[in-house]
């Protein structure tokens, strides 16, 4: 797991049920540099984290899009 991923999934897992809107997430964790990440740079590190929280194929995703907006963790 990347540092950028560690940081968007403690994020995510510390606030449960929250969305957390692209803008948001950027600003967190790339903090300085937000400018130059896009939406399409936090869709490739979440569907990467996907891949890496899915142990069994039938795991659900943790990890939920909320359409247009961004994500969210919805815990165990």
């Amino acid at each position: 797991m990347t540092s950028k991923e560690f940081d968007i999934l403690t994020l995510l897992i510390a606030n449960p049920k929250r969305v957390f809107t692209y803008e948001l997430i950027t600003d967190l964790v790339w903090k300085e540099d937000c400018d130059f990440y896009s939406r399409k740079a936090i869709h490739n590190h979440i569907s990467k984290l996907r891949k890496k929280l899915r142990f069994e194929p039938d795991l659900p995703n943790y990890i939920e899009s909320v359409a247009g907006i961004g994500y969210k963790f919805e815990h165990l």
